[in-house]
């Protein structure tokens, strides 16, 4: 199953942006979308940012992965 996460845009050089998912960072492709500045989240899947989504709903989405994390729920085979 392929998942789309939440991320914070930290750089943008071009086409790419660098975001942030926690403490790791990752290159995504800023191709799909127009007006995507520093400071704002996207949704971040196969290396490519597909939607920018409001600040409070990826920190409630960001919130409720680290939730599942504590929980176990994130283990590989559960």
């Amino acid at each position: 199953m392929c998942l789309g996460v939440p991320a914070r845009v930290i750089h943008i050089e071009d086409s790419e942006a660098t975001v942030a998912l926690g403490d790791v960072e990752y290159r995504a492709s800023l191709l799909l979308l127009n007006d995507i500045h520093v400071g704002d989240f996207i949704i971040l899947h196969a290396g490519f940012a597909i939607e920018k989504v409001d600040p409070k709903e990826a920190e409630e989405t960001i919130q409720l992965f680290k939730e599942m994390e504590m929980n176990g729920s994130m283990e590989t085979g559960t």
